[in-house]
């Protein structure tokens, strides 16, 4: 006799423990991934083609995200050049929402690996800071590429706004004393309160919203 095939639910065992995903979800995972990479087993930023951010301002970010050895719920710093289908799914991973299961002490832990992984999409040089070049970056790719404000107008806002940021973390700083940058504790005071669930899902993957519970549904 031949050797069976092995079950996916065998198969998926370790991925299911380190994501959180059901075997189900991690299959519709697999083969949107196949799709991607052309069957290969890795996969490179030029493969990660999805038409769904073709015109998002933040498209080389999210990207980026993919590769960035941060997202992989290790303490490693710098990019991979490919990744695999595991890797791939472990930043998947950052986008799945709580289940009805999930307790307050498991849903807190998932926002907080939300809000590392919006951060270390701005901390782009992986010091755990967030530089006024870099969010000023950030800010002018998102409002001047809308068409409906200017780069230099955007530049300014992007300023006014780390001065906020800067007032409101720091509230007693003198006027010539240099404000560092954003580091993730003050990150999380600035996003205090904000509803993550439907602010970061997957349906850029055109994954089945349903059976993935990611997202709005639209029925």
């Amino acid at each position: 006799m031949g050797a069976s095939q092995t079950r996916p639910e065998h198969k998926y065992r370790d991925l299911v423990e380190k994501t959180g995903f059901s075997v189900e979800q991690i299959e519709k995972l697999h083969n949107r991934f196949q799709e991607l990479s052309g069957n290969d087993e890795t996969i490179s930023r030029e493969n990660l083609n999805i038409p769904a951010l073709a015109n998002n301002p933040i498209r080389k970010q999210i990207v980026d995200a993919f590769f960035d050895k941060r997202n992989q719920h290790k303490n490693e710093v710098g990019s991979f050049q490919e990744i695999g289908f595991e890797q791939f799914l472990m930043v998947m991973s950052h986008f799945r929402p709580p289940t009805l299961k999930t307790t307050d002490e498991e849903k807190e832990a998932l926002r907080k690996e939300k809000l590392r992984f919006l951060f270390n999409m701005h901390d782009t040089d992986s010091d755990g800071t967030i530089t006024l070049d870099e969010y000023r970056k950030v800010v002018e790719e998102l409002l001047s590429k809308s068409g409906h404000i200017g780069q230099e107008a955007a530049r300014a806002i992007a300023d006014a706004a780390m001065l906020e940021v800067a007032s409101t973390n720091v509230p007693h700083m003198a006027p010539d004393d240099f404000y560092e940058g954003i580091t993730f504790e003050h990150f999380e005071q600035i996003l205090k309160g904000l509803e993550m669930e439907t602010r970061m899902h997957i349906r850029f993957l055109d994954v089945d919203t349903i059976t993935m519970r990611c997202g709005k549904s639209t029925t």
